[in-house]
């Protein structure tokens, strides 16, 4: 049997010792490690502290001055834009929304049955009070009119003939050679052709009249919100029922300067509206734009069904972003 000894040899026992010296350096290290690591998680922290609240919507310190900047800018903006109103929603008792209308919306029909003979605007088209926009067939009317002159002239020649024979037989009247019956006979035959004369002459001014109304002029200053009809359509002043008869309008125009927003004001919120009443207006395409106006008409009834009243709000300044028929907001003032 061999015999192993348990012996180590000393040296290599000092050999595999730590040394106090390496495990300090070892112990420093590690707290090293632990501070680099404390230092990192409070970097992260911080930035994403910060985040969360720019996310919520608070405006950090240093940025004030940045935000206030901005708040002025956008102020000088709108007031450049837009005829800008006094005030912010604190002064406003009721906010409701409403549709942008024209004041007035003229539907131009004819004075007659007719055929379209001609057009010369399109939708979108500004017309002045007074410009041709429409003209209808006016063959008929000008051959009546030409009738009706004939007739005239064939009025004064019989005027001229009686007033000729009364003259001729005054004299011999006077004179006691004709009777004073042919003398009355005469005198009424001159007032009986005159009086034809004005009845030819009246005629002739219908038929002027008629052939005016061939021409059909723009009633205001405006745009052309609709073109009704198409050249070589009949046109008549009223309707006779059905889907499939004639219109009995050829154009639809507005004055775009004219405008106000119409709004079903709750019963509940009556108190807080009173004709003259000063209020804001934005429509609901620019909200950046804000307009000036007044409640300038409050229905006589309300609508027992929706439990409304009609109000409607003047807009004062308005240029071409108040669209009709879009949605806008309006803010009533308080008095």
């Amino acid at each position: 049997a061999v015999f192993i000894s348990p012996v180590v040899d000393s040296q290599q026992l000092e050999k595999l010792r730590i040394r106090s010296d390496q495990k300090q350096r070892g112990r420093g290290l590690v707290w090293w490690i632990f501070l680099g690591v404390f230092v990192i998680s409070g970097v992260a922290a911080y930035f994403a502290w910060g985040r969360s609240d720019q996310d919520r919507g608070g405006p950090k310190s240093g940025n004030t001055n940045r935000t206030s900047k901005n708040k002025i800018t956008s102020a000088a903006n709108l007031s450049t834009n837009a005829p800008a109103v006094s005030g912010g929603a604190a002064d406003a008792v009721l906010t409701v929304s409403g549709y942008i209308v024209n004041r007035e919306r003229i539907e131009i029909s004819p004075r007659f049955l007719g055929v379209v003979k001609w057009i010369g605007v399109r939708k979108g088209d500004a017309v002045t009070n007074g410009q041709i926009v429409v003209l209808l067939d006016d063959a008929e009317q000008r051959s009546r009119l030409a009738e009706s002159r004939a007739s005239v002239v064939n009025a004064r020649i019989a005027v001229e003939k009686a007033e000729l024979d009364y003259a001729r037989v005054h004299p011999l009247i006077q004179a006691k050679i004709e009777s004073q019956q042919n003398e009355d006979d005469l005198r009424l035959r001159v007032a009986a052709t005159q009086s034809s004369l004005k009845q030819a002459e009246a005629v002739a001014e219908l038929m002027q009249t008629y052939l005016d109304w061939t021409v059909i002029r723009s009633p205001i200053s405006g745009v052309v919100l609709e073109k009704l009809v198409d050249q070589g359509e009949l046109v008549t002043p009223q309707s006779f029922g059905g889907g499939r008869g004639p219109s009995t309008a050829v154009l639809a125009v507005a004055d775009m300067k004219d405008v106000q927003v119409e709004i079903d004001l709750n019963e509940t919120d009556l108190a807080k509206a009173a004709l003259g009443q000063e209020c804001r207006i934005s429509p609901e395409a620019y909200p950046d734009k804000t307009y000036r106006g007044y409640v300038a008409e409050m229905a006589p009834e309300a609508n027992r069904q929706k439990g409304t009243l009609q109000v409607k709000v003047q807009i004062r300044d308005p240029d071409k972003f108040l669209t009709p028929e879009l949605t806008a907001k309006v803010e009533f003032l308080k008095r």
